[in-house]
């Protein structure tokens, strides 16, 4: 899709500035006084198609223009998605980054450490602290 519109602008670029030349010939032919009546008229004429060719050449301009921004916009909609999923996982896992760094300090006294159950304490605690961001995050539909 993109290749054909490269395509066409690539045409369209080549055209303009024939259109600009043809246009400025003509326009010295007519203000020189040389040309006979009907060739006025005919060079007249061109003037006109010339115009017209204006037109259409800034409407396809406009156009490609157009297309390629919707085109950017979609890329930037799908990278804002992959953003979104890395700022999530961030998000998530930094609570139990936290709570291992707290536990894996070397303290003399640290209550928790002393409990049968202390370390099934920490891991608990830190499954809490992802599932809960992760849930939070599903439920509102950040993670589609």
């Amino acid at each position: 899709m993109l290749n054909i519109f490269t395509l066409e602008n690539g045409r369209l670029v080549a055209i303009r500035p024939d259109e600009v030349a043809t246009r400025r010939a003509i326009s010295f032919l007519m203000s020189s006084k040389l040309l006979a009546p009907e060739q006025f008229e005919e060079a007249r004429q061109i003037m006109q198609d010339i115009d017209s060719l204006d037109g259409h050449t800034a409407f396809l301009f406009d156009k490609i223009n157009f297309l390629m921004n919707a085109t950017v916009g979609f890329i930037n909609i799908n990278q804002n998605k992959i953003v979104r999923l890395f700022s999530v996982a961030a998000v998530a896992l930094l609570p139990p980054t936290l709570i291992a760094s707290v536990y894996g300090m070397n303290f003399q006294h640290m209550p928790e450490l002393q409990r049968a159950n202390g370390y099934l304490f920490a891991l608990s605690l830190m499954a809490a602290s992802v599932a809960l961001p992760f849930w939070l995050f599903h439920r509102k539909g950040w993670l589609k």
